[in-house]
């Protein structure tokens, strides 16, 4: 049976960085997927209005690179979500898993340095919580280079569990992170293009791939 696949993020982005290759080769294989995007990606820079649909048009294109039709966009203070009611998170992706019914679900690692990611994460753990009738069968949190890697504390290091082989979506991933060309920096930055090719090499590597993502599951029921 085929996986209904909702990938929840803090900031348009984060979801290719993440598991850009994860979604092509879900697409791939016939799962439908959905995004969220739950901060408005620029507000914390001081501006609005037209670099905010600038950044929903480069998400919007890179969804489709991806193969994803469906998009939700939400408006949350870019880089403030310490400052939001968890509960106002959480029901906002609750509200989202009860409309689409998503057996499988990706967010942020819950010890990202990104004070978003981190709130992120524990409104989609909470929203996601295993209850009797609840569609959401997996939960796994992904790592977002220039936030997951620069949390030092080894008690809060990233450890994945899951590896995906991403060898045959690499490019596709590579072509959608061309969509966020601006929010891109030169290398040796952690946010470049050559340092995710040498994150994905390595993960791929680890387990015997040419190139892979890998995840910490929160929980898999079977």
């Amino acid at each position: 049976m085929n996986k209904r696949v909702l990938v929840v993020v803090a900031h348009a982005d984060d979801e290719v960085l993440g598991c850009g290759g994860a979604i092509a080769r879900h697409r791939a294989e016939g799962d439908i997927v959905e995004i969220a995007i739950l901060s408005d990606g620029v507000s914390s820079r001081g501006i609005q209005g037209d670099e905010v649909q600038v950044r929903r048009d480069a998400a919007e294109a890179a969804a489709s690179v991806l193969d994803v039709s469906n998009l939700h966009f939400f408006s949350f203070p870019d880089n403030s979500f310490d400052t939001i009611s968890i509960l106002d998170l959480t029901q906002t992706i609750e509200a989202l898993v009860a409309s689409f019914l998503p057996t499988l679900v990706y967010t942020h690692f819950c010890e990202d340095l990104n004070v978003d990611h981190r709130r992120v994460s524990e409104a989609v753990t909470t929203a996601c919580r295993p209850m009797p009738g609840k569609s959401v069968k997996e939960v796994r949190m992904m790592e977002v280079l220039s936030s997951t890697e620069w949390r030092f504390q080894q008690s809060k290091c990233f450890f994945p569990d899951l590896y995906i082989d991403i060898s045959t979506t690499m490019e596709k991933k590579l072509e959608a992170l061309h969509c966020y060309d601006e929010e891109m920096r030169d290398y040796p930055h952690a946010r470049s293009y050559q340092a995710l090719e040498n994150l994905a090499q390595y993960r791929g590597a680890t387990v015997g791939f040419d190139a892979a993502e890998a995840f910490k599951t929160v929980y898999r029921i079977e």
